[in-house]
């Protein structure tokens, strides 16, 4: 396994576990939900565009040989 293919791991993990506290938050409610809920959301998304950034980098090394 590649380094990158292990840190696309690694992020993809991250975001299941920020969405996963998201859910959990707004499922739950409260003064957590009140403050974090707006954060965890922006926290996903920047996961989430990270990760399709280095996969999409993994597929063009892949493809170009690197």
């Amino acid at each position: 396994m590649s380094p990158l293919y292990i840190i696309i791991l690694v992020m993809l993990g991250a975001v299941v576990l920020v969405l996963a506290i998201g859910i959990g938050g707004f499922a739950k409610g409260g003064k957590f939900n009140a403050k974090y809920s707006n954060k965890m959301m922006r926290l996903r998304l920047l996961l989430q565009f990270v990760a399709v950034l280095l996969i999409l980098l993994f597929i063009y090394l892949r493809q170009s040989g690197g």
